[in-house]
């Protein structure tokens, strides 16, 4: 597909996932001379093809920086981008270097496409497949695949590669549906710290709670039941220390 057919895709992308663009003549020129993603994807398309195909030193990272102070993108000029590509509003997004991304993708404001900063290999940067959409705030790090047609959710932070058609959410990203159908991914979305700390609590009220138990028990000669002192006991702590969770 040469340059043209690449922005021809990318407007049409423009028009069809942006709901304040209206039809006709105006909205050409929205898109055209308003429309930071488009613009910044546009940019690249020349930027990439200086960088990767001329090998032109220097004077492709110089555009690249004016383009990020143009429109709040910045696309290092060595990554890939398929056609379709759109960012809507686009302030604070970052693309790394070794950055792959597939056809139809979309990404909204605040992503990063970045590495963690330890990476030996020299792919350091996400690989994204076709028809991804990425939510506002994502942090995709590190040279992880995201499958196609996965969707990811705003101000998640993902590490792991996602698989095909997985909806991936949370600040400590987990899939939470895969194909639309709801999973478990089988980890606590506590540390091992918090757990442990956790269990001693536990163990420190159920030792509270015997003891209490075993005093009322004395003090009230069986008049109440074990279900009614523990709900004094619980209704005490309560009062007292605050609920413990």
């Amino acid at each position: 597909m040469g340059v043209w057919k690449y922005i021809k895709s990318d407007y049409d992308a423009a028009k069809r996932n942006d709901p304040a663009i209206p039809d006709g003549i105006r909205g050409f020129f929205e898109v055209l001379f308003c429309t930071p993603g488009f613009l910044a994807i546009t940019a690249h398309r020349g930027i990439h093809f200086l960088h990767s195909t001329l090998h032109i030193p220097l004077l492709p990272r110089f555009i690249s920086l004016f383009v990020r102070w143009w429109t709040g993108i910045e696309i290092h000029p060595a990554a890939q981008i398929g056609y379709g590509f759109f960012i809507d509003h686009g302030a604070g997004v970052v693309i790394g270097e070794t950055t792959i991304v597939g056809n139809n993708v979309t990404m909204y404001q605040g992503v990063t496409l970045g590495g963690t900063g330890n990476e030996k290999c020299h792919k350091r940067h996400p690989t994204i497949g076709d028809n991804v959409f990425i939510g506002s705030g994502a942090k995709l790090l590190g040279p992880i695949t995201v499958g196609a047609n996965a969707r990811i959710g705003a101000n998640s932070a993902v590490l792991k590669d996602v698989p095909e058609y997985a909806t991936v959410t949370g600040m400590r990203a987990r899939i939470i549906k895969v194909d639309g159908q709801p999973v478990s991914s089988g980890e606590s979305e506590y540390s091992p710290e918090e757990l442990f700390k956790r269990i001693i609590r536990l163990e420190e009220e159920v030792y509270y709670l015997r003891g209490e138990l075993k005093k009322a028990r004395g003090g009230t000669d069986d008049a109440q039941s074990d279900e009614k002192i523990a709900e004094n006991i619980t209704v005490e702590i309560e009062y007292k220390k605050g609920k413990p969770f």
